[in-house]
C-alpha cells in the first residue's frame, strides 16, 4: 500500500530522519517502535504531507505522493490520528465526525460502521468535543479518520493517556480493521504489549534510522523489547 524509500528529514542543521525504508502492506498493521525523540512523530507527519521530504520517495498504492499536500493524499485514502487527539473541542461529536466526509462529494453521510466500533459516540452525538473523556476523545479522532474511509489509517501513538479499558476497546477495532483486508494500518506506539497484540510486522527505529524490522509474531524473539529500554 504504501513504500517508504531512503526518506530524510532535517530540522535545521539536525538530521532527524536517515535514509528511512520499509513497506506498509495492506490488510496488515505495521508497528513503529521506539524511544521519545527517534523520529516517529516526524515519520509521520512526512508521510502525510505536514512536513516535506527533503530526500527519498513515497508510493502509495502505486501513485508517487512524496510532493503532493496532505489533502491530495488524503483523497487519495491516506487517514491520519494524530498524537494528542487534535479533535475539535468547540464542535460535537457529530460535527467532528462530518469534518471527516471533506473529501467526499456533497451528501456523504457518517457510515455506520463507526458508531459500531465505537457505540459511545452515537450517544454523544450532540455534546461537544472538549466535553469528552481523552478515551472517548481518541475514538473521536479515529472514527474521524475513519469517516473518510481510508485506504492507509496513521495512529500516532493512540493509546496515551487512555484508560485500559478504552485501550483493549481501540485495540479491538484496529484488528478488526487490519483483518478486513482492504485497509493498511501503521501504528506508532511506544506501549510495547499493545503493539506486540496488534503487529503484523514491525520496524524500530533509533536515532532516526530503521535498526530492525520483521514479523509481529517474532518480537519476543528478536527481543524487540529491550530495544525500547531506557
Amino acid at each position: 500500500m504504501l513504500t517508504v524509500s531512503n526518506l530524510n528529514q532535517y530540522y535545521g542543521g539536525s538530521h532527524i530522519l536517515r535514509n528511512v525504508s520499509f513497506d506498509i502492506p495492506k490488510g496488515a498493521c505495521t508497528t513503529v517502535l521506539g524511544r521519545n525523540g527517534v523520529g516517529k512523530t516526524t515519520l509521520l507527519k512526512c508521510l502525510v504531507g505536514l512536513v516535506p521530504v527533503r530526500s527519498g520517495s513515497l508510493l502509495f498504492n502505486g501513485v508517487d505522493i512524496t510532493a503532493l499536500a496532505p489533502y491530495e493524499r488524503a483523497r487519495l485514502g491516506v487517514g491520519y490520528v494524530p498524537q494528542g487527539r487534535e479533535i475539535f473541542p468547540r464542535l460535537t461529536v457529530e460535527e467532528n465526525l462530518l469534518m471527516g466526509l471533506a473529501t467526499k462529494s456533497g451528501g456523504a453521510k457518517i457510515p455506520g460502521r463507526i458508531f459500531e466500533m465505537f457505540p459511545v459516540l452515537k450517544d454523544m452525538l450532540n455534546r461537544r468535543g472538549g466535553d469528552l473523556s481523552g478515551g472517548q476523545q481518541q475514538q473521536l479522532a479515529i472514527g474521524r479518520a475513519l469517516a473518510s474511509d481510508p485506504k492507509l489509517l496513521i495512529l500516532d501513538e493512540p493509546t496515551e493517556g487512555i484508560q485500559p479499558s478504552i485501550i483493549k476497546d481501540i485495540g479491538n477495532v484496529i484488528a478488526s480493521l487490519a483483518k478486513g483486508g482492504e485497509m493498511a494500518i501503521l501504528l506508532v506506539e511506544q506501549y510495547y504489549d499493545f503493539a506486540l497484540a496488534l503487529a503484523d510486522h514491525y520496524v524500530v527505529m533509533s536515532r532516526g534510522e530503521v535498526v530492525k524490522a520483521g514479523l509481529g509474531a517474532d518480537m519476543e524473539r528478536d527481543n524487540v523489547r529491550s530495544m525500547l529500554a531506557i
